[in-house]
């Protein structure tokens, strides 16, 4: 069940020259949690008074379960003009806005019974996927299944949490990251870099009709020319999940 609470910022930096990493707290001291991949809404107002709400992947590295976490973590880009971006971007440490959830299903299911998932991400939609790394190395060991995660960026300086990632491919047997570049390469290339779009590596892991489901998050040009590939491929519906990030004013 959804909640509604105001939430306090606690820390941020910036990610990329356009993305800000959020850390928030529960200002009514109220514990929360969500399943990884769920994501949270900000309640504000537009200048002439109308209500309106932005959606935001929960990032936490947390337990990877339901346990109640103390911080919220959240990556918002910034839109030219956006009402979110105005806000956001100017929130002081110790500054409150009102928030609710957790929502949504993007999540790895308990009834899965896969040999492997497919992550692909642009953007802050790899996200989720962060929050998702406990529950990745639980399900390695459970399981014994394979993860591949595909992420596309124009370039070195827009691959959010890609240290992050690496590190955890280095830690953790059946965990693969591949880092896409759109636009250019970084300036020191690295073994699993890819040059292209994340449907370039996508098509070179040969999507599986019987062993694979797949995640799609971020653009949602990526997501639709994606599910085609992956559609032409034959893979069931019900094995492409989707979730697409929409830039708002």
């Amino acid at each position: 069940m959804a909640d509604h609470f105001p939430l306090r910022l606690v820390s941020a930096r910036m990610i990329a020259p356009a993305v800000r990493h959020m850390v928030f707290e529960r200002a009514d001291e109220q514990p929360f949690a969500f399943v990884p991949g769920q994501f949270i809404q900000i309640h504000f107002h537009y200048a002439d008074g109308k209500a309106t709400k932005r959606s935001y992947s929960v990032g936490t590295v947390g337990p990877g379960d339901a346990t109640p976490i103390r911080h919220i973590e959240i990556a918002v880009s910034y839109v030219d003009g956006g009402a979110a971006t105005e806000l956001l971007g100017g929130l002081g440490i110790g500054e409150s806005v009102e928030a609710s959830g957790p929502y949504g299903r993007f999540c790895l299911m308990d009834t899965d019974t896969n040999s492997r998932y497919l992550l692909v991400a642009t953007g802050t939609g790899v996200t989720p996927y962060r929050a998702m790394l406990p529950l990745i190395t639980r399900l390695t060991r459970s399981r014994g299944c394979r993860f591949e995660l595909i992420y596309g960026a124009r370039n070195e300086d827009e691959l959010l949490y890609g240290d992050e990632f690496e590190a955890f491919a280095a830690a953790t047997p059946g965990f693969a990251f591949h880092p896409c570049f759109s636009r250019s390469p970084r300036a020191v290339p690295r073994p699993a870099d890819r040059a292209g779009r994340v449907q370039v590596a996508l098509e070179a892991l040969k999507p599986d009709v019987a062993g694979d489901i797949v995640y799609l998050c971020g653009n949602p040009d990526m997501v639709d020319q994606s599910f085609s590939l992956l559609k032409e491929a034959g893979l069931p519906v019900p094995h492409v999940r989707r979730e697409k990030y929409i830039s708002s004013r």
